[in-house]
């Protein structure tokens, strides 16, 4: 930029010396191109010249064969040569005056073409001078590009430094001014950024490979990032605080609190607890202040709704056991309570609570709303599953946006309240099926959470188990003692019919069993898919709540049904002795025992109990059937048994026994005469003994079935004794064909 003006001219001068001389050389190159064409055309026109003088053919023939004189040849066309020349002269003159004007034109052209020449003479001047400044523009041109590349570096690495030190205005704008929401988020993200990049200590590409928090504009941000977080956290605890305190607020959706007002901004909270510790865990000590108590009034509200609800509140009293007394049954309105078992029938409660068992809970405004009733266990049931939805919901939530368990602090209130709810409920509680399927509801919500991976309830579940349990257990011993110290004053006398305490009893074990063995598979019997109180299943009903460390509470509890069983038995013997005979306390307790057997059947129950019952009624029948025999047919019955019995201690092949001919001659006549009325007799008896008809018929088909045996051994005896000469009255003797043919007509009845 400060070269002198004669540096300049010499330069100048220096440029055109070289554009001359390259127009020279370039000037002697083209002059040396032209000769040499010139050259190769002369070449051309001698080639072609002889081409033409070969192509004549006299000439090439003239050639071939010698006889062309070269000499002579060469005369000829000299001579034609001449007189052309002379030919052309001749032409030229006459056109002289043209060739004159020609030349004028000629000379006239060659000056115009020389001034043209120094023209482009000139123009070749200027352009060398152009050449030179445009050379100059290209040097300048170059520099200009580095500085403007160098230039564009350095304002990007500054830019990106910048990027990373300096808070914009609208990041301070937001982050200050503006309402918390998903931009405000982002600027938090921004701001922790440049947080963490004013403090690294380590040397960054961006920095030009320097710490940044060397530099002294690094230095310079820290301070002004430090205030902006200070003022990010004041305004997210005040955020967090009002959304809180909506959760207090009554008839809140807590759920849309949680989700769009605080999941969605849990990152927050992870600035608090990286920002201000302290502001953090004055966030989770307030939500934990006032989701607690939101969740003890939601549920002591929820559970004084649903009692409103309870349709058993009054269903069943300490009065309600198997053999309940006859005092307490007076004070019904009608005669027809003394039947009534609606305490001990399962019906459909058990498929309502246990097959779904985690169904939604009762939506108890709308249940107030249509006045809908329900069963306690069903209630029950529905608190568990609004309280384990809650548990499954804060769980999830405070490990999302606190990074922690919060259960305890959260519903140590509730549980207790819960506890203390179902403390006062079992205090008065003598439903057993309400306990039991209370107990299988918690076992079922034990499995629930299981599959949750949710363990905070575990404690909580035992403690409702370890009331449910013992409570299940006194009322079991209510019932118990109620049947052991049961007699026939206190139940009201007895007829030959069932007694109300036998069918109460077998509604009661089937209703026990029924649950036990809800939502297990039944094992298939004679009566198809079964309910069976010997499988493994009943005693696996819960592991809480030990009687010893080798016995289940389902091991207590079907000891307990063994022993009601036994007593219960004892206790039918003990109002058949109130009969004055052997036949009417058969028929008492064929009666009872058929009724157990019904009810067993219809509730599609089996097992030991069942099997037990039927025992029983088999070895009854027999009982009655030698009664009813004897009654009509005993003299006949004495003699064969009597008999038989000598010959049996006689021994086989031995002498003919002694027998009265006269005996067996009246005892043929009196049977040939008697027959058919004690047959009809015994059909009488049956029908009005026995009120299950077809208890009846088969016993009565047994009956008949015994006589004919009788007969028939009757027979045998008179064949034995009178081998060689039947006597005179074996003509009487009725042929067990028709008695058989008798019995058929009341067989076609059955």
């Amino acid at each position: 930029a400060q070269r002198t003006p004669e540096k300049q001219a010499r330069m100048s001068s220096t440029q055109d010396s070289e554009v001359m001389t390259e127009a020279m050389a370039s000037l002697s190159l083209k002059v040396r191109e032209q000769e040499e064409e010139e050259g190769r055309l002369e070449e051309e026109r001698l080639s072609s010249d002889l081409a033409t003088f070969l192509s004549n053919p006299s000439l090439k023939a003239a050639l071939a064969d010698g006889s062309l004189n070269l000499a002579s040849y060469s005369s000829t066309v000299e001579q034609e040569l001449h007189e052309l020349e002379s030919q052309c002269i001749n032409v030229y003159r006459k056109n002289a005056a043209e060739i004159s004007s020609l030349r004028d034109q000629l000379e006239s052209c060659d000056a115009v073409l020389g001034a043209l020449q120094e023209m482009l003479l000139g123009f070749q001047a200027d352009l060398g001078g152009l050449s030179g400044d445009i050379r100059t523009l290209q040097e300048k041109s170059r520099t200009l590009g580095v500085q403007l590349r160098n230039r564009r570096m350095a304002d990007d690495g500054l830019r990106e430094f910048l990027q990373h030190v300096v808070i914009s205005p609208s990041l301070a704008q937001t982050i200050c001014q503006g309402p918390v929401n998903t931009t405000f988020l982002q600027s938090i993200y921004e701001l922790n950024r440049i947080y963490s990049d004013v403090h690294c200590k380590e040397p960054q590409e961006w920095s030009c490979d320097v710490p940044p928090c060397e530099t002294v504009s690094g230095h310079e941000m820290q301070e002004h990032v430090e205030k902006l977080r200070l003022v990010a956290v004041s305004r997210i605890r005040d955020y967090f605080l009002s959304q809180m305190a909506l959760l207090r607020r009554p008839q809140t959706n807590v759920r849309m609190i949680q989700v769009h007002g605080l999941l969605k901004y849990a990152d927050l909270q992870d600035f608090l607890q990286e920002a201000s510790p302290d502001t953090a865990l004055e966030i989770y000590q307030v939500y934990l202040e006032s989701m607690g108590k939101t969740l003890f009034a939601l549920f002591r509200t929820y559970y004084a709704q649903l009692q409103q609800l309870d349709s058993t509140r009054a269903a069943t009293t300490r009065h309600d056991v198997i053999a309940i007394d006859d005092a307490s049954l007076r004070d019904a309105v009608t005669t027809k309570a003394k039947k009534r078992v609606d305490s001990f029938c399962l019906g459909t409660r058990a498929n309502d609570v246990l097959d779904e068992a985690n169904a939604r809970p009762i939506l108890s405004h709308v249940a107030l709303a249509e006045h809908s009733k329900y069963s306690y266990e069903m209630l029950f049931r529905s608190v568990m599953i609004h309280l384990m939805d809650a548990v499954t919901n804060e769980h999830v939530f405070c490990r999302q946006f606190f990074k922690r368990d919060a259960f305890q602090p959260l519903f140590s209130g509730t549980l207790s309240l819960l506890l203390e709810q179902l403390e006062n409920y079992l205090f008065g509680c003598h439903d057993a099926l309400a306990l039991l399927l209370m107990i299988k509801v918690t076992h079922a919500h034990r499995r629930m959470l299981k599959a949750r991976h949710i363990s905070s309830l575990d404690d909580f579940l035992d403690k409702v188990t370890q009331l449910l349990w013992p409570r299940l257990k006194t009322v079991m011993d209510a019932h118990l003692r109620s049947i052991k110290s049961a007699n026939a004053q206190k139940l009201g006398g007895v007829d030959l019919h069932a007694h109300y305490v036998s069918r109460r009893y077998a509604e009661f074990t089937c209703s026990i069993l029924l649950i036990l063995h809800k939502g297990n598979k039944a094992l298939r019997g004679e009566m198809g898919e079964n309910v069976t109180s010997s499988s493994p299943a009943a005693v696996a009903v819960s592991p809480a709540a030990a009687t010893t460390p080798k016995s289940s509470a389902g091991d207590m509890l079907l000891q307990d049904l063994s022993v009601i069983m036994e007593e219960i038995v004892l206790l039918l013997e003990r109002l058949a002795d109130e009969h004055s005979n052997a036949k009417e306390r058969t028929v008492f307790m064929i009666n009872n025992l058929d009724q157990i057997i019904c009810i067993f059947q219809e509730r599609r129950v089996a097992g030991k109990e069942f099997n037990h019952f039927v025992e029983l009624l088999m070895a009854q029948r027999e009982l009655f059937v030698e009664e009813e025999l004897v009654h009509g047919f005993s003299k006949m019955i004495a003699f064969v048994q009597q008999t038989e019995a000598y010959m049996t201690s006689i021994g086989v092949g031995q002498a003919t026994p002694d027998v009265n001919a006269e005996v067996v001659e009246t005892l043929v006549r009196e049977f040939a005469s008697n027959w058919k009325s004690g047959i009809e007799q015994i059909n009488r008896h049956v029908l009005s003994y026995f009120s299950n008809y077809r208890n009846g018929m088969e016993i009565l088909k047994q009956v008949l079935t015994q006589l004919l045996l009788y007969y028939t051994r009757f027979q045998d005896i008179i064949r034995k004794v009178w081998r060689n000469k039947p006597p005179a009255f074996c003509k009487d003797l009725v042929s067990t064909t028709v008695i058989l043919a008798e019995i058929k007509k009341y067989a076609l009845a059955i």
